[in-house]
């Protein structure tokens, strides 16, 4: 039930974070809940069709998609007071990307999958939701840049992963996952911890 409440909060913060991006954009109100349920819901899609699981989550749970396209339009009313509600955005963007990522690996799990593909199914249910809102907004996605967010995926799956094999409960394990990987996305924002760049200047020509 925990997990239940905490994924229907991301969805709604991945949601509004979104809207701002589209707003930043100037998109219209259609571009904007389009752009909000590509973020909110994308990574989940995306997994589903990759592991072949139908029906896909939100269609399954139409509410999905009614709490991310409420978000998108509260988003677009309250706009500006956005700006002070900053750092709860960055702190309730961090949990859902853990609560995104558990998510993606306990579906992955009950598939009977190897945990490479366990690992990789978490990965893209945290992180793929914001790749394609950067690509559809024409941005540099923050996947591919030098901030600690995939890598905080990795490791949240990870240890939800290894918990059982070293005798801890299902529910323990998943809670240590993902406070661990909020703890690390949190300290990576507050101390500015990034990942080496790989920078290539010579010309081949």
């Amino acid at each position: 039930m925990l997990l239940h409440v905490l994924f229907l909060i991301g969805i709604a913060v991945e949601a509004m974070s979104a809207a701002l991006v589209a707003g930043r954009r100037q998109m219209d109100w259609l571009g904007v809940c389009v752009i909000a349920v590509v973020t909110a819901l994308g990574g989940g899609t995306l997994r589903d069709v990759l592991l072949g699981r139908h029906p896909l989550s939100w269609i399954e749970h139409p509410s999905y998609l009614a709490i991310v396209l409420a978000a998108a339009l509260v988003t677009i009313l309250v706009a500006p007071m956005m700006k002070r509600l900053r750092t709860s955005f960055l702190v309730l963007d961090a949990l859902g990307l853990v609560v995104f990522t558990v998510v993606g690996c306990d579906i992955a799990k009950g598939l009977h999958l190897h945990w490479l593909i366990i690992l990789v199914s978490g990965m893209i249910t945290g992180t793929f939701g914001g790749v394609l809102r950067d690509v559809l907004c024409t941005q540099v996605p923050l996947l591919f840049r030098k901030e600690l967010y995939a890598s905080v995926s990795l490791l949240a799956g990870a240890i939800y992963m290894t918990a059982p094999h070293v005798g801890m409960d299902h529910d323990v394990g998943m809670v240590i996952a993902m406070v661990t990987g909020f703890a690390v996305r949190m300290l990576a924002i507050r101390y500015h911890w990034e990942m080496p760049k790989f920078v290539y200047k010579d010309d081949w020509d």
